[in-house]
């Protein structure tokens, strides 16, 4: 197996959404967003997959030495052979890519978050920083992108954060911050023990007006030059910004399910945003506004 078939299998294994809108790229970009996507989920695995916590720092500390390898000509995984081709022509650094793995090892060090301030800090580390390198690989010209793709990633990672409430307390971890929590009169235990409290609805809300902001004001941002290029970005926005609408509509019945879309409603987002341009999301952003 080649690097860049291991990558390959890797993206498709996940089932993310990422994945669909690689289908669209042309062949150099598709293969660099998915090394760039493999790197993301060997490093996310190790957190997930490892009970051990001192071993999952190890494992993480050998992805740095391995970072360190990749910039000096040196990849050894098959990740980081699948990445090196793409270093310079698509603005890949070894600062965003370290900031990733600290990110990961955020989830090492804590299972709660104190306020939004040090959620969107966790937020920017484990997504915001994959938006500014994915929009690196797809192209563009007007520096402001990169404010767009990082909003635009913290919108998807707190929307991830909104849908996985239960499947995170299942395993220990509450993402929503202590003072909303406080705020709406919801606490820990009932999220812990999958109990809709009478402030959750009102809680729930909240953040999804918070998540709707991020895509709001990253919409704003994109520059109309860029707009054609970052379509991959928008496709999945068209996607995760879909998601968000459905979780609302079922009213937040996040603790005992995970909901989805079905893979042919994101397939459906992601082709009509890519021959669209990404205006069909855009408008629909705009529409909605950034509060429902």
């Amino acid at each position: 197996m080649t690097p860049i078939e291991y990558c390959q299998d890797k993206a498709a294994k996940s089932g993310s959404s990422f994945y669909y809108a690689f289908l669209f790229l042309p062949p150099e970009r598709r293969q660099a967003i998915t090394a760039l996507y493999a790197f993301c989920r060997e490093v996310d695995d190790i957190v997930d997959e490892c009970t051990d916590t001192s071993i999952a720092r190890i494992k993480l500390a050998w992805w740095r030495t391995e970072i360190d390898g990749l910039f000096e000509g040196k990849a050894a995984h098959p990740v980081t052979q699948a990445l090196s081709p793409w270093l310079t022509a698509f603005g890949i650094t070894r600062l965003r890519l370290l900031a990733i793995i600290d990110g990961m090892e955020m989830d090492l060090d804590q299972t709660r978050y104190l306020d939004w301030p040090a959620l969107q800090k966790y937020c920017w580390h484990v997504a915001g920083v994959v938006g500014e390198l994915s929009a690196g690989i797809f192209g563009y010209q007007d520096p402001k992108t990169i404010e767009y793709a990082s909003k635009l990633g913290i919108a998807f990672q707190l929307t991830n954060i909104i849908r996985d409430v239960g499947d995170d307390a299942r395993r220990g971890r509450i993402y929503l911050p202590i003072s909303d929590l406080q705020q709406f009169g919801v606490r820990a235990a009932d999220i812990l023990n999958s109990q809709y409290a009478e402030g959750f609805h009102a809680l729930m809300t909240f953040e999804a007006d918070r998540a709707q902001k991020l895509y709001h004001e990253a919409i704003e941002a994109l520059p109309a030059g860029d707009q054609r290029a970052q379509r991959p970005g928008l496709m999945m926005a068209a996607i995760y910004f879909s998601l968000l609408q459905e979780i609302r509509h079922e009213q937040w019945q996040v603790l005992h399910q995970r909901i989805s879309l079905t893979p042919v409603r994101k397939l459906w987002l992601a082709w009509k945003n890519w021959v669209g341009g990404g205006r069909s999301v855009i408008r629909d952003i705009r529409r909605i506004g950034p509060h429902a």
